[in-house]
């Protein structure tokens, strides 16, 4: 059973109130597994056709944290991504549905690593990555009120994963 994990309000990414993002709805769908569905609309194009590499990146750094975050926003563990490496394989089409998902890897005291995948609806990968993840230091989290900050689950218009 897949378990919706928080968005935030502004983040590129996943926040939901972000008119210029991407707004991905993150599911944990197995113990440090992440997965999200989403059809790249043409505005988040490079060349025609085809999502930016720097969308593609954002993508994939996001299912890399997530990967370790789980699904309870008061004891999630937030981490910066220290070193990332992406294997751009094949083009990522825009406006097509697309499969993202990410795991988490080795877990140590204050970092861990992640792998993370882009599929094209008919399985073929079509970019990954690797990274290095460290934790934020708990000052710049301290006395942050997670939920005032947006920080939460939002339903979804359907409450069913794609």
């Amino acid at each position: 059973m897949a378990i919706k994990q928080p968005n935030s309000l502004h983040c590129f990414v996943c926040g939901v109130e972000n008119s210029y993002g991407l707004k991905l709805k993150f599911y944990e769908t197995a113990p440090g597994e992440v997965t999200v569905f989403h059809t790249v609309p043409p505005q988040f194009q490079g060349y025609p056709g085809i999502v930016h590499g720097g969308i593609v990146a954002s993508m994939l750094d996001e299912a890399l944290g997530r990967s370790h975050m789980g699904v309870d926003s008061q004891n999630s563990r937030f981490m910066f991504t220290a070193h990332l490496d992406i294997q751009y394989r094949k083009p990522v089409p825009v406006g097509q549905p697309l499969r993202i998902v990410g795991w988490s890897g080795k877990r140590k005291t204050r970092s861990a690593t992640a792998t993370a995948a882009i599929y094209a609806e008919d399985g073929e990968i079509l970019a990954e990555a690797t990274a290095v993840l460290v934790d934020v230091p708990e000052e710049m989290l301290a006395g942050s009120d997670l939920e005032a900050l947006g920080w939460q689950v939002y339903p979804d218009e359907e409450e069913t994963m794609e």
